[in-house]
């Protein structure tokens, strides 16, 4: 992807020219977010849109905002930070592991959009939370046109992705098949939260809200004029949840637990990881 004179060298461009030099350090993507990169390969991404580990962490209830902080003072800078939580038994080695998955993925998302953005590499610069997954730079750009290309699919307009969410009154037709996480999201829905600042609130990633907001909006269960939250979408037929429960991507497998994950249902940390086993797997985690 070529570059005018002058200008920023495009963000992907950047990624794989570390990845190619095998760089270990942090690249600082403006003021939106940071991505860790260990041997090039990227094993953390942080970005101030979305929940990151921290929040995750918090959301779950296994420790509060007190005690992360306190542990990441504790690691102090190269530190290994999860491995310290691990070893005072606040969580296990797999949720540790499957909450670095998910707020990575979540962050290079909406981080590593397609654009050109001034960056800034610091070589040997670590997340405090310590290495403990890894992704290919290719495989994780591939995700994220992946990911985009799934919430085209759900409902292919971004008009409510920055809006407030604000339910219907009323359901269209007779019933509505919900997910776990649609059915949260319209409880907590209070037509001022919009769907990243809801996916803080519960704890939950951001993509994975996002794409339950606009699972809903296909359904015609959230308002699009803000002004006038009972009037439904103009082309809603009956068959339309039906269709939408058919396709529900967080549907998990009867054969997985249905309780917290084990770490038996995580790859190992430090393998390179194969992004479409990893995003079953947390479809699969994420219904539970």
């Amino acid at each position: 992807m070529g570059t005018r004179p002058g200008s920023a060298p495009a963000l992907d461009t950047v990624l794989a020219g570390l990845a190619q030099d095998e760089a270990t350090g942090s690249l600082r993507v403006g003021k939106e977010g940071t991505v860790y990169l260990v041997r090039g390969r990227v094993s953390y991404v942080d970005c101030a849109a979305t929940p990151g580990v921290e929040d995750l962490l918090g959301g779950s209830g296994r420790i509060d905002a007190a005690g992360i902080r306190h542990a990441r003072q504790e690691a102090g800078p190269g530190g290994d930070g999860g491995a310290l939580l691990v070893s005072r038994g606040v969580l296990s080695r797999g949720e540790l592991e499957f909450c670095v998955l998910s707020a990575t993925l979540d962050a290079a998302f909406f981080l590593l959009a397609p654009r050109t953005l001034r960056t800034r590499f610091r070589a040997g610069d670590a997340h405090w939370l310590g290495v403990h997954w890894f992704f290919d730079v290719p495989g994780l750009l591939r995700e994220c046109a992946r990911r985009r290309a799934r919430l085209e699919r759900a409902w292919p307009s971004a008009e409510l992705d920055a809006r407030p969410v604000t339910p219907l009154r009323r359901i269209p037709g007779t019933h509505a098949l919900l997910t776990r996480l649609q059915w949260e999201l319209l409880l907590a829905a209070d037509s001022t939260a919009t769907p990243v600042e809801l996916a803080r609130r519960l704890g939950h990633p951001a993509y994975s809200t996002l794409l339950a907001v606009r699972e809903l909006a296909a359904a015609g269960l959230l308002a699009r004029d803000q002004a006038e939250p009972d009037e439904q979408p103009d082309e809603q037929p009956d068959e339309q949840s039906d269709e939408q429960s058919d396709e529900q991507p967080h549907e998990p497998p009867a054969a997985l637990p249905t309780r917290t994950p084990r770490p038996a249902a995580v790859p190992v940390a430090g393998a390179v990881t194969d992004v479409d086993l990893l995003l079953r797997v947390r479809d699969a985690l994420e219904a539970l």
